[in-house]
């Protein structure tokens, strides 16, 4: 009797291990993309395989927006910009007639992309240059605690994706070291990154802006002006990599051909690894956008994931939800 209650017991301890691995990833639908996240984790970590990956090489990367929180109809961090033209707007009365302050002070999206690069660099100078990183990061943080989305009406770090933030989640619990990188500033992601994703500021790589250093009365603090430094996105993000980590990645996460350099990069590397892009094909829960796309532009990505081994995950069916239903 006791070796039958023994028996049961471990019988039951073993339904309980595989529900656990099998609910690391809750929010995500049985198919070819779990499958796949799933064995290429199980195969890289399992000590006596032939795939086996020590952890020190366990590098994962994900891009930022559109892969692990909205960027429809237009990035955050473009959001904030124009939040904080309004904000800035009575020390400058010149910005109500000139462009492309008029058009940010007036919300209109199409006008303020209509001055293209040009523009978007001067609204960006204008608002996030001048203070110091702390100062910087301090806006940030203050703004996303009260700011809403226009078409969610949510705070902008509540429209995370809940099933990147369980893969991030699973990653880590396997050994995996993981890395935001990203086009957007990395100060303004620095502010949030931790607490929202759980990725610490050291591991976040992103476009920067030239900073200074200077000694204000006696006391040493960086300066940020209103040059570009280095812009992360592109050809730019594997440079970026080599540059801030110094390891291939064997693992890149991403949604738009801006990332394609990144997956290309990451799965031309020895040994296993592993590339996904998220299309965004959920009109319904968020947006459906991709190859004519002015954000987060998906046309060479979707041609070519399939023959380069990439997974191409749906919103729409490999997701059971969008967005995390508890605050963060």
């Amino acid at each position: 009797m006791k070796r039958l209650h023994l028996s049961t017991f471990f019988f039951f301890l073993f339904l309980a291990g595989a529900a656990t691995a099998q609910d690391a990833l809750p929010s995500w639908n049985e198919g070819s993309a779990k499958q796949a996240i799933v064995a290429f984790v199980e195969k890289t970590t399992k000590a006596a395989g032939p795939d086996y990956v020590k952890p020190e090489d366990r590098i994962a990367v994900f891009d930022n927006d559109g892969t692990l929180w909205t960027e429809y109809p237009a990035y955050s961090q473009l959001f904030f910009a124009l939040d904080r033209v309004k904000h800035l707007a009575p020390q400058h009365p010149e910005w109500r007639k000139k462009q492309p302050f008029k058009a940010a002070l007036a919300g209109d999206l199409k006008a303020v992309a209509a001055g293209g690069e040009k523009g978007l660099a001067e609204i960006l100078g204008a608002t996030h240059a001048g203070n110091t990183p702390e100062e910087f990061q301090a806006i940030v943080a203050q703004w996303l605690a009260s700011a809403t989305h226009p078409q969610f009406k949510r705070r902008y770090d509540r429209l995370v994706y809940q099933p990147m933030l369980e893969l991030l989640a699973y990653l880590r619990a396997n050994g995996f070291k993981t890395y935001i990188v990203s086009g957007g500033g990395v100060e303004f992601i620095r502010a949030f990154a931790e607490r929202v994703y759980g990725v610490p500021p050291e591991q976040v790589i992103g476009s920067t802006i030239v900073t200074k250093f200077e000694v204000v009365n006696d006391k040493p603090v960086l300066r940020r002006e209103a040059k570009i430094n280095f812009i992360d996105d592109k050809a730019g993000k594997p440079v970026g990599i080599n540059q801030f980590i110094g390891r291939r990645p064997i693992a890149a996460f991403g949604n738009s051909d801006g990332d394609f350099e990144m997956l290309q990069w990451t799965t031309a590397g020895d040994g296993p690894c592993f590339g996904l892009l998220i299309h965004h094909d959920d009109a319904e829960h968020e947006a459906a956008y991709d190859r004519k796309s002015s954000v987060g532009r998906l046309d060479r990505g979707l041609d070519e994931a399939q023959r380069r081994g990439w997974s191409l995950v749906s919103m729409k069916n490999d997701w059971k939800s969008i967005f995390p239903t508890t605050h963060h």
